[in-house]
């Protein structure tokens, strides 16, 4: 799609096949006022009482702001609290969620708190509670939100995978200029000592085409780049980076230390928040060449 036939500062989200959108937007400057935000976002666990729904709130708010979008990686509910699930506790419902129809009231609790957002939501996907939460009671949560905002906003909120990609494609000077995110909820225990970025090395190898990696579930938080050497299809020797992202969770279950499970486990108190993606352009001379070049900034949202 030619960058003239996208209107300037809008953004278009695009379904290219289950596993592949594309997200264009066409800049209307250079100047670095003129960027392109995205709030990335993993483990909200909203309906849990140890989440911030405040900090969250505040999020959206300045998505708002930013004329944002946002992608969700999954475990957007918590949903431990069930009948049949042997984690339960009455400790750990909101008042909201005591009913009858539990999974039925995290659905409608969630689209009536998302709602004046939904617009600014491109892509929800599902994590590993949402995925127990159809593996057992044979519902999918993440489908059921999305339609139902979409059904009261008008919405085209897309539900992503377990993993995914994204192809980003920002609109300036008649061209597109492209970064790939492959996200994935995430996996694996704690490692209370490497916080999981061992697993960095091992995703650069079948990752070639990423430019970002973003991955969540362990509620840790760190940014790792890997520089990489590169050769063009015209033979020409440069360097580029690939930018490892762990993504945080809004609940934080440490508190004082008092009690619980997380606590008597031996978990450590945890970062909470999400992350915030800037993309924006520079015209920049290389060699007697005038080039475009994406800047992508990752930065802790605050």
């Amino acid at each position: 799609m030619p960058v003239a036939r996208i209107k300037l500062g809008t953004t278009e989200v695009i379904e290219k096949s289950r596993n592949v959108h594309y997200i264009k937007h066409g800049l209307k400057s250079t100047q670095e006022k003129d960027s392109f935000w995205v709030l990335l976002s993993f483990d909200r666990h909203h309906d849990n009482p140890h989440s911030d729904n405040r900090m969250e709130k505040r999020h959206l708010e300045q998505a708002r702001e930013r004329n944002a979008k946002i992608i969700d990686g999954g475990d957007l509910f918590c949903a431990m609290q069930g009948k049949y699930d042997r984690r339960s506790s009455k400790n750990d419902l909101k008042a909201e969620h005591k009913k009858g129809d539990y999974l039925d009231a995290l659905v409608r609790t969630a689209a009536d708190f998302y709602g004046p957002y939904a617009d600014l939501f491109a892509i929800i996907a599902p994590g590993n509670h949402e995925t127990a939460i159809l593996k057992n009671h044979e519902t999918n949560l993440t489908e059921r939100l999305v339609q139902t905002l979409n059904d009261r906003h008008g919405t085209d909120i897309k539900v992503g995978g377990f993993s995914g990609w994204v192809k980003f494609q920002i609109g300036v000077w008649s061209q597109w200029l492209t970064t790939n995110l492959w996200y994935h909820h995430g996996y694996g225990g704690d490692a209370p000592v490497t916080k999981g970025v061992i697993q960095t090395n091992r995703q650069a190898v079948y990752l070639p085409d990423a430019h970002i990696v973003a991955t969540g579930h362990t509620h840790n938080e760190w940014q790792f780049p890997i520089p990489r050497l590169r050769l063009s299809t015209h033979g020409k020797v440069y360097h580029d980076e690939q930018l490892h992202l762990k993504v945080p969770s809004y609940k934080e279950e440490y508190q004082d230390g008092y009690g619980g499970w997380h606590i008597e486990r031996g978990g450590p108190p945890k970062p909470t928040g999400a992350v915030w993606l800037r993309f924006s352009a520079n015209k920049t001379s290389r060699d007697g060449e005038t080039i475009c070049e994406p800047i992508v900034e990752a930065l802790r949202a605050k």
